[in-house]
């Protein structure tokens, strides 16, 4: 693996805990709007992305590489509604899916394969966070930030975890 690509790596678990902590500041917005359904959303998403720093933590020491922690940056907190969360969130998550397109292409011009399949799994992983991101805003943009339907979406999402 070349600097660059370790580089780069370790930049993205930096990435994956904030995303991590990102997401617990929108819990803790929702816990504050007495949506208890989104927050728990964001609680178990924001317990994912951790996990995936920690994938990434543990393919670089097991490639015999070196873990170099940066500062996690300050997430916001003045978020204005639901459906501006989800835009953020969606946002987001593009942002992370051109993360991990890049550390792909670099692996790729490389020819660093245990990388490739390593982050194989990322790929799909973004294809989801991407969809579940979208399928969501989608619901708010139909319903509104006020109202039943609000509350049975976040009904809906307290369910989540429970498959």
């Amino acid at each position: 693996m070349n600097k660059k690509l370790l580089d780069e790596m370790n930049i993205q678990i930096n990435k994956e805990i904030y995303s991590g902590y990102l997401y617990l500041a929108i819990a803790a917005y929702f816990e504050d709007q007495n949506l208890a359904g989104f927050a728990h959303w964001m609680r178990m998403q924001a317990g994912e992305e951790l996990e995936h720093g920690m994938k990434f933590f543990d393919f670089l020491v097991d490639r015999g590489k070196r873990v170099d922690l940066q500062a996690i940056e300050k997430p916001g907190s003045d978020f204005s509604s639901p459906t501006e969360v989800f835009k953020q969130v969606l946002e987001h998550e593009q942002y992370v899916t051109s993360r991990i397109n890049l550390l792909y292409e670099l692996a790729v011009n490389e020819k660093d394969y245990a990388t490739q399949v390593f982050l194989n799994w990322f790929v799909d992983e973004q294809v989801e966070e991407e969809k579940n991101a979208s399928e969501i805003l989608g619901y708010l943009e139909r319903v509104g930030d006020s109202g039943n339907a609000l509350l049975m979406l976040d009904q809906r999402l307290k369910s989540r975890g429970e498959d």
